[in-house]
């Protein structure tokens, strides 16, 4: 690619020199014309050959260089996209929530486009851009030193004030991709939960702040490139072909009258020295593609450069006899090192049991449900299953282990039957079709013109039970002997709920299961509660015995129900006494 690239910039060179020659021919064949006596017609058509050859080798070289460049940048895009991809799929899925996906989507998407911008024109319009002044500017000096000094005074002007204008906007300009990464990841948000909030009548305030941030870029954009646009303004007009015709003009007429010059030898500076003016003025979009294209790089290098979930050289698989035990030891997690999010954890959970983790908003819930899927690893410590650590068992298999239902469902722009096989591509029409019976979303299905072949997103849109329900068949589907679950009726109305609760009550059945409850009545009958607070465990026991135990866990008990005075029916995750005898 590379080569290939190079052949191409150096094609475009030699085009450029190419192109400076028709200007050049037809100065030279003013002077044969005007010259005195009679027209030598054998030089007159000799000179308009040459430009015409001239025309021909410049198509011909930058057409060239064209195909090379954006051959070479096939190449180079698929490299990227292939590099990227592979890299995504290795690292923690934690990953992606941290980086958010307004920034994901643009360095996979739109700095991909302006790297193509870079490779395959950007390289090619520079090359052109500075060739040409260069070689109109050696073909002057020849005819005329004097005259090739005076038409680079507006050029130079032009040229500093060009440097000046972009050092002032390159310091701005990572705050510019900043301000583009914030409105975009914005108007994600905005899109995605303009349904949720129409359905409690926030969409006023959501459009507010979708507008507030809309006003906030405008007015960032405004400031940024005000810094720098009059600067542009003078650069431009200093380079432009009236200036420099000015220029030459003014000192031609000067060397003409005082008889230091021929005023035949004027005309290649006011037909050749107009050359320079394009290609210089292209230069602050060029330049600014290049940098763009230079952030851009930067970014999509970050995300190949993002650190991979460690894989074991010798991987080891769990004995699965008897059960499944996951036990905790010792673990601590931080997102940042000044920013401790769990201490000293220490947990185990029984095969067949259901244990429960509850506490205040940020007291670790989540994050520590998220350790044992591996969406991060932890800082110290170790989570192993049946002795055998987390991290060495290959990604692969951790998942054949382990499988999850959060509260916010990510479905797949693919068809109902491969958004549930998510984790079983090679499963069955009937094992697809059991997975979602038993998770109470078949009939909703089948309901469907197009069925299971019905594209999501595009011919059926699923309510938010209905794809919570959807994340429950792919999680039975997959059938792990562990599961976590992450409070999967937070968001849903009372009949939803209550299919939900049926399709966790299916799930749960027989397997070791991690919740995250935000409601204690939820989990008034599961085998443990794990009380957290600040990222410790200050409590663990049943429902009866914490509550006897008067700490932190009946604090909370009291609150809710004084907040809640009706919410005590018991949740899905087999707290129930039938459901808990299915789970045994």
């Amino acid at each position: 690619m590379k080569s290939r690239l190079g052949v191409a910039i150096g094609l475009q060179a030699l085009g450029a020199v190419a192109a400076v020659v028709p200007f050049v021919a037809v100065a030279e064949l003013a002077e044969v014309l005007l010259a005195d006596g009679p027209v030598d017609q054998g030089r007159a058509w000799a000179v308009a050959s040459v430009a015409a050859g001239a025309l021909v080798v410049w198509l011909a070289l930058t057409t060239a260089a064209g195909a090379l460049a954006h051959s070479a940048d096939l190449d180079f895009q698929l490299s990227v996209r292939r590099r990227l991809v592979k890299r995504l799929g290795r690292v923690p899925l934690g990953w992606f929530t941290d980086k958010g996906a307004g920034g994901i989507g643009k360095a996979v998407q739109h700095d991909v486009d302006a790297m193509h911008h870079l490779v395959a024109h950007s390289l090619l319009n520079l090359t052109a851009s500075l060739v040409t002044p260069l070689a109109t500017l050696v073909y002057l000096f020849l005819v005329d030193w004097r005259m090739a000094l005076i038409l680079l005074i507006p050029v130079v002007i032009g040229v500093a004030l060009f440097i000046k204008m972009m050092t002032t906007l390159d310091a701005e300009t990572a705050a510019y991709e900043e301000a583009q990464e914030r409105i975009s990841s914005r108007v994600i948000e905005f899109v995605e939960g303009i349904a949720v909030v129409k359905m409690f009548g926030e969409a006023k305030r959501a459009h507010r702040q979708f507008a507030q941030a809309a006003d906030d870029f405008s007015t960032f954009f405004i400031a940024w490139i005000s810094k720098g646009y009059r600067k542009t303004a003078a650069s431009a007009l200093m380079v432009s072909p009236i200036t420099i015709l000015l220029s030459v003009l003014v000192g031609g007429t000067a060397l003409i009258t005082s008889g230091s010059l021929a005023p035949e030898e004027l005309l290649p500076f006011a037909i050749v020295g107009l050359g320079v003016a394009a290609p210089l003025a292209a230069l602050d979009f060029h330049g600014t593609d290049l940098e763009m294209a230079g952030l851009a790089a930067k970014r999509v290098g970050a995300l190949v450069a993002a650190p991979e979930l460690a894989v074991p050289d010798e991987p080891r698989s769990p004995e699965r006899d008897g059960g499944v035990r996951v036990e905790l030891s010792g673990v601590q997690f931080a997102y940042d090192e000044d920013r401790p999010v769990l201490s000293e954890v220490d947990l185990v959970l029984e095969p067949g049991t259901v244990t429960a983790l509850v506490g205040s908003s940020g007291s670790g819930k989540t994050t520590l449900a998220k350790l044992l899927p591996r969406f991060f690893d932890p800082t110290a410590g170790s989570i192993s299953i049946n002795g055998v650590d987390l991290r060495e068992i290959a990604p692969d298999q951790l998942y054949r282990l382990v499988s999850f239902v959060l509260q916010d469902v990510q479905m797949l722009d693919a068809s109902v039957r491969d958004n549930i096989r998510l984790a079983r591509p090679d499963a069955d029409d009937e094992s697809v079709r059991r997975a979602a019976r038993a998770a109470a979303i078949d009939e909703r299905v089948t309901a469907l013109p197009q069925g299971y072949d019905a594209m999501v997103g595009r011919d059926v849109r699923f309510s938010g039970g209905e794809a919570q329900r959807l994340s429950i068949a792919r999680a039975i589907l997959a059938d792990t002997p562990i599961v976590v679950l992450d409070e999967a009726t937070a968001h849903a109305d009372p009949e939803s709920e209550a299919l939900i609760q049926d399709a966790l009550s299916e799930l749960a059945a027989g397997r070791t299961v991690l919740v995250v409850a935000h409601r204690l009545a939820s989990v008034v009958g599961v085998d443990r509660i794990v009380v957290l607070e600040q990222g410790r465990v200050v409590e663990q026991g049943t429902h009866e015995e914490l509550l006897a135990a008067d700490g932190r866990y009946a604090r909370m008990w009291r609150l809710q129900e004084q907040s809640q005075p009706g919410d005590t029916d018991p949740h899905p995750y087999a707290v129930t006494g039938a459901v808990k005898e299915a789970g045994r």
